[in-house]
């Protein structure tokens, strides 16, 4: 009979990469609802829909879900690519908003992996010393 590994408690490492992925994710949703609203917005603002697929992440990443940081790290590059084509095409605020976009982006992305290596190389560990 094959029971589940208990939760242990996170650790330091786990705590940091958390509270980045949150807040980074969390800036995201900010910055993309803010950018097509009332900084530069583009048309009549129906771009700040792109928002709407990150709102259900902080609370998966806020709950140490796995399977959220996992997508958000996939996920995150669409936001990064469409920063990095408008960044080069568009002038004026738009190109500074777009800059933050990737910057929040590979920052998420970073905090969502370090996430995911921390847990899986503790689920080893753990693994390894059960008999």
């Amino acid at each position: 009979m094959s029971s589940a590994p208990e939760r242990t408690r996170p650790s330091d490492g786990e705590r940091l990469s958390r509270q980045l992925a949150v807040t980074s994710v969390a800036a995201l949703i900010a910055l993309c609802l803010a950018w097509e609203l009332w900084l530069a917005p583009t048309g009549r603002g129906t771009l700040a829909l792109k928002a709407l697929p990150l709102l259900a992440a902080p609370v998966g990443l806020w709950r140490y879900r796995l399977y959220t940081y996992r997508w958000v790290a996939l996920f995150i590059w669409l936001y990064v690519l469409e920063g990095l084509v408008r960044g080069t095409s568009e002038a004026g605020p738009g190109r500074w908003l777009a800059l933050g976009e990737v910057a929040l982006g590979v920052l998420a992305f970073t905090a969502c992996t370090a996430q995911i290596r921390q847990r899986l190389a503790a689920a080893k560990a753990a693994a390894a010393a059960q008999p």
